[in-house]
């Protein structure tokens, strides 16, 4: 019972980053017979879109929203006082873990050296360069051994959503929606801002009590 309710946070963000594997797993075949591969499922996508769109869209929409999720933590904790650091690494492991698969999809595809042939591309690209030492720190050890050095190195978190907004808004109109929930929370960080909403919490809280 008392890892249930120290980890329960992280086992639901677990959970919520898995279900949406099910969708990809729908539109591939795995094949064990002849060694390993990989085929995919024509048809099995939605809205017009051919397999290979639709794993390019559910990947991709699924790591930005992670992302968007993880910077939207501390502004959350700011205007309502709940904070649970682990269930942010989570969140983080779980942006990696979909754009890693986001990318690897593109590789399969189209192959590395496509990576450089448009911005977008490229963009993408360097942000998945950032996030591997961002998930590969995303545990209680690493907090332990980086200690201060830990939390500037999470602060990449802010170039890979830079980053990967470009790479979403030549690509897709809804960027737009993660660029402003993004931006607010930027602007609720601003000290003057943040404390005058946590002072406005505080004095909320004791008036009720």
């Amino acid at each position: 019972m008392k890892f249930l309710k120290r980890n329960y946070g992280w086992m639901l963000v677990a959970i919520l980053a898995t279900l949406p594997l099910f969708v990809i797993f729908n539109m591939i075949h795995i094949n064990f017979t002849n060694g390993f591969a990989v085929t995919l499922i024509e048809g099995a996508a939605s809205d017009g879109k051919t397999t290979l769109e639709m794993l390019y869209h559910v990947s991709g929409e699924f790591a930005i929203r992670w992302m968007t999720a993880v910077l939207s933590c501390t502004p959350f904790f700011i205007l309502f006082g709940i904070n649970n650091l682990f269930v942010r690494q989570a969140m983080g492991i779980a942006t990696a873990v979909w754009s890693f698969l986001h990318f690897i999809i593109f590789l399969s595809a189209e192959g590395f050296l496509e990576t450089f042939a448009q911005v977008n591309y490229a963009a993408g690209f360097v942000a998945v360069l950032f996030l591997i030492p961002l998930f590969l720190t995303s545990n209680r050890k690493s907090m332990k051994k980086l200690k201060a050095k830990w939390k500037k190195l999470q602060s990449l978190a802010y170039a890979v959503i830079l980053l990967s907004l470009l790479h979403v808004a030549i690509l897709d109109k809804t960027w737009a929606i993660y660029a402003i929930i993004v931006g607010l929370g930027l602007i609720i960080r601003i000290p003057l801002i943040k404390q005058k909403l946590i002072a406005f919490r505080t004095n909320t809280r004791t008036s009720i009590a």
